[in-house]
């Protein structure tokens, strides 16, 4: 439709006084206030003034440079096994095992990851993962950045995406597709969560994953001791081929643990719970210096040793170089 046009005469005080060079104040007609001129609303007649932009604190966006590790971290990170590092031994893969091998020897530089769209993403939202997490769950997170080392084997280190306080929780960040399966996700992060719980002392580890832009889901994982075992084998033989030379082989752990569910249960009225609850406190530091000696041992069998024994139990290497130990019957 086309509209017809005004002509100067008909235009309002305030609409001419936009042209100041061609706007003429005709002398029968008053001008009108500020506030008889424009209305509630910004309008004048049917034209509508824009309303101002709505002013608000933006919090500044990281640069892509300033999600990358500095060239001391880099260093540090060659010299100590982390936890992304526990992903990578178990992967299965024996092509990023043997990269994994030459860059701690220093036979190769560390994957340049600048460009790589899933990592730097991850970097990149990590930020509002964490604030996302406390909005929904109204926990705060802390230690986010911390470096932490094994007291016991110094090369074991764990770099926290954070701690919640309130459950005793270190905390992790991953941003992935929305297709893919929880199953999957967790079995491929498992040696990372448990490398680190052991690392920091803590007994569960929350997992905090945002599924594309499509949903945020959290999973508790608690800490097995057996799987930690297993863990630190592999990574030991890793870390003996990074010191000797030899190239390392495929470490597999079968038995990973399951999440820990979303339900709540009482459980105070069932017998067979009331007997091995008592039982599992009766023995729960038991199990935990049995685990310990069970590893300090294999530590004191020397590479060129297939058996060793004494004071009742032996240890003996196989052919794959795993050492196992056991009691001697009499």
């Amino acid at each position: 439709m086309t509209m017809a046009q005004p002509s100067p005469a008909a235009l309002s005080p305030v609409s001419r006084a936009r042209n100041p060079r061609t706007a003429k104040r005709p002398p029968s007609r008053p001008v009108a206030s500020d506030a008889e001129a424009t209305p509630p609303g910004g309008r004048i007649g049917q034209a509508v003034l824009p309303e101002p932009p709505c002013s608000r604190d933006m919090a500044p966006w990281p640069s892509l440079a300033s999600l990358g590790l500095s060239a001391a971290a880099v260093a540090e990170r060659v010299s100590s096994i982390g936890g992304s590092d526990a992903n990578t031994i178990l992967s299965g893969s024996g092509e990023r095992i043997l990269r994994l091998w030459r860059e701690k020897r220093g036979e190769e530089n560390p994957e340049d990851l600048s460009d790589k769209l899933p990592v730097m993403l991850g970097c990149w939202t990590e930020a509002f993962n964490r604030q996302w997490y406390e909005k929904q769950c109204g926990m705060q997170i802390s230690r986010s950045g911390e470096r932490l080392r094994c007291p016991v084997r110094s090369w074991r280190t764990a770099t926290l995406d954070g701690y919640v306080e309130e459950k005793r929780a270190i905390w992790e960040a991953k941003h992935t597709s929305p297709f893919v399966k929880p199953e999957d996700l967790l079995a491929r992060y498992m040696p990372q969560l448990q490398h680190n719980m052991a690392v920091a002392g803590c007994e569960v580890a929350l997992l905090s994953v945002l599924y594309g832009n499509n949903k945020c889901e959290v999973y508790e994982i608690a800490s097995d001791w057996m799987y930690q075992e297993d863990l630190l084998e592999a990574e030991m033989r890793f870390w003996h081929c990074v010191k000797s030379g030899e190239p390392p082989a495929i470490t597999l752990i079968s038995h990973a643990p399951k999440p820990v569910g979303v339900r709540e249960v009482c459980m105070t009225g069932h017998n067979a719970w009331a007997a091995f609850a008592a039982d599992w406190i009766e023995h729960r530091e038991a199990a935990k210096t049995y685990a310990t000696a069970t590893s300090s041992l294999k530590e004191l069998v020397e590479d060129d040793v297939a058996r060793a024994f004494g004071h009742r139990i032996e240890a003996k290497r196989s052919k794959a170089g795993a050492v196992t130990i056991r009691e001697i019957q009499p």
